[in-house]
């Protein structure tokens, strides 16, 4: 009896131990897919299998598929029965899509979070506010993205609703391709810049209306000076 228990627990520690290694496997492949797709080293529109992944990642097709599964949650890759993935294309539509929402959404959190958020909070959020990067340098744009990314979530965290920092947190991941795509192809940093400090300021002085309306700005500047430099750019993979 005492050796089947010790049996019992040995399977449970080694399906355990398993079921984190899937797990992992299937963090990697998605924390490596993400990247290749937020950097367009796999383009808008490329189709892609699972077969050729996991051969690629050299891991079985489980955690692959698993990790193309999120990434279609995210909007990333399209899913097609029998047929496969495809990297979601970038087209006008979509751009402008994604930004309409995040305006309303976010300029509606800008103005809660002008009267619920703390003075540390607004502190975290103007040190965000001032993150820039060096063109051409992957890693400064990479840790600008991020720094950008959790500007806006900290503001829409502060609005103190949950179910409205949820919506703009996916909205955030899906403009991050978006994000990369801008910040490679031309210099976002005095227009960045000077957007965050109007809304700072709009947050400091604790006016909702002026937080809205410069949320509603900076989105509208990010939208049209992005979708200027991908029609400009003769290899953009904007699809018009």
């Amino acid at each position: 009896m005492a050796r089947g228990k010790s049996e019992t627990k040995a399977g449970v520690r080694k399906n355990g131990t398993q079921q984190d290694k899937s797990k992992s496997l299937t963090a990697q492949a998605y924390d490596l897919l993400r990247a290749e797709i937020i950097t367009c080293r796999l383009q808008p529109g490329a189709e892609i299998g699972e077969q050729e992944l996991a051969e690629r990642l050299a891991m079985s097709k489980t955690p692959v598929r698993e990790a193309l599964a999120r990434l279609t949650l995210e909007g990333l890759v399209e899913a097609f029965p029998r047929r496969g993935y495809r990297v979601t294309a970038v087209t006008v539509k979509s751009v402008n899509d994604v930004f309409t929402v995040r305006k309303a959404l976010e300029g509606v959190a800008g103005e809660l979070a002008a009267a619920r958020l703390t003075d540390e909070e607004l502190d975290r959020i103007e040190a965000l506010s001032v993150a820039q990067y060096v063109p051409d340098e992957e890693p400064t744009i990479a840790a600008f993205i991020k720094a950008n990314n959790d500007f806006h979530a900290a503001i829409a965290a502060g609005a103190r609703v949950p179910r409205l920092a949820t919506l703009i947190d996916s909205y955030l991941e899906e403009s991050t391709r978006l994000f990369h795509m801008g910040a490679t192809i031309r210099d976002v940093n005095p227009e960045t810049s000077a957007d965050h400090a109007r809304i700072v300021a709009g947050l400091r002085a604790r006016d909702g209306d002026a937080t809205r309306e410069a949320i509603i700005q900076h989105t509208d500047n990010t939208r049209r000076g992005l979708l200027r430099a991908l029609i400009a750019d003769d290899e953009s993979p904007l699809v018009l």
